[in-house]
């Protein structure tokens, strides 16, 4: 489902309004950092405001991309990166990962729809047909066959490979929390804990060069 987008890259993120809320910031930073799982803190444009050193390790593997690199905008990356489903589960990054951010986005360009960075990943949606008929058709059918539930990232568990070959991670627990004072300057927390399993390693890459459609909704009328 990736694909190279060419959109503008996010706009430089405005500093907190006061020297209180950036030292909550710089103290919250460090406790990220003492976090052993892939911890990041986001705006409503899932710009990433905030990330520990096992978020940036996950992550270190992810070639170079004008608009989608993972510590600049997660939507973008989970959308658009081609290195993405090495991570993020190759065969389900699609079902897993994919559609239930596409539907958060959904929602998220429902609240701020005047949002020029929404609007920038919007066109970069609709440029591409595929990723065009997921949104526009094969979304709301995805969303009444698995049920709303699906598209909830707190809680979730989805599939995720880690790079250091001595993890055994093959899926992650989403979870979402997000203080009182983090709420107040729009961010929220996003920790990815790492659940270590015996699954045997997909034997194969599946990429989307020879894709017509998207193998988990069914293709646009």
């Amino acid at each position: 489902m990736a694909f190279q987008a060419g959109g503008q890259r996010s706009a430089p993120r405005p500093a907190p309004v006061t020297p209180e809320a950036q030292a909550y910031l710089d103290d919250y930073a460090v406790l990220l950092d003492a976090v052993p799982h892939p911890s990041f803190v986001v705006d409503h444009r899932w710009d990433v405001v905030l990330a520990n050193g096992a978020f940036r390790t996950l992550f270190r593997e992810a070639g170079p991309h004008p608009t989608a690199m993972p510590d600049d905008n997660f939507l973008r990356y989970v959308l658009f990166h081609p290195d993405a489903p090495a991570v993020l589960g190759e065969a389900e990054h699609e079902s897993r990962w994919c559609l239930p951010m596409l539907a958060h986005f959904a929602s998220d360009i429902e609240c701020h729809g005047h949002d020029h960075v929404l609007q920038a990943i919007r066109r970069d949606i609709a440029q591409d047909p595929i990723m065009e008929a997921a949104y526009r058709q094969g979304l709301p059918h995805w969303i009444r066959a698995v049920g709303e539930e699906a598209v909830e990232h707190d809680g979730t568990v989805r599939p995720l490979r880690h790079p250091d070959a001595r993890r055994t991670a093959a899926e992650c627990r989403v979870v979402v929390e997000t203080s009182r004072s983090l709420e107040e300057l729009g961010y929220r927390r996003l920790t990815l804990v790492l659940r270590e399993t015996r699954r045997t390693p997909s034997r194969e890459r599946r990429t989307r060069s020879g894709a017509t459609h998207l193998r988990v909704v069914p293709a646009a009328d």
